[in-house]
């Protein structure tokens, strides 16, 4: 049986970041607003700063399913990162938290660790005083759809145009933290 623990990025991820990062948009490549080549070409100290601010704090945060963490305390030999999900501030709706860059490595597809790293978002965001959540899901991609679909986000019927790819579109999900 495979353990893992969820929670939040320390500054000290930030090699693991870059590295999950980088599998991610190799894998997912429209899922994300970056491609592989600028991912590659950013430098490692804007890694070190994202995950800097993310690390604390209610504007942003990113949340980690680390197979390392855990052991006692959360400490662990520091393996390559299972998954990854995101939250921030929507400007125009302080009450509620958009989800970003959510990805799990295809081994960890179809388990626990989503609801996992979804929940975490949400326990941030309710903390935060926000109790909306929202995110978004290339049209199509039917799998996420219903994954999400599981963890109470509904289609709320509004489809916006993909932020990199024009000719494909995004649909909205929410729920309630």
């Amino acid at each position: 049986m495979e353990n893992w623990t969820v929670r939040r990025v320390r500054p000290e991820d930030a090699g693991r970041m870059r590295a999950l990062r980088l599998e991610m948009l190799a894998d997912s490549p429209l899922a994300f607003l970056e491609t592989l080549a600028q991912a590659v070409a950013r430098p490692h100290e804007s890694y070190r700063q994202r995950i800097r601010e993310s690390a604390e704090g209610f504007g942003t945060a990113q949340f980690i399913a680390d197979p390392g963490g855990a052991g006692p305390g959360g400490k662990g030999p520091g393996g390559p990162l299972i998954g990854h999900a995101g939250g921030t501030v929507l400007p125009e709706e302080p009450g509620c938290t958009i989800i970003y860059a959510v990805y799990l490595t295809p081994a960890h597809r179809g388990g626990k660790v989503l609801g996992q790293l979804i929940e975490a978002v949400a326990d941030w965001s309710a903390a935060a005083g926000r109790d909306q959540l929202m995110l978004e899901v290339v049209c199509g991609n039917d799998r996420a759809v219903r994954a999400y679909q599981k963890l109470g986000f509904e289609d709320t019927g509004v489809r916006l145009p993909h932020p990199t790819v024009p000719v494909m579109s995004e649909l909205q999900m929410r729920r309630r933290v």
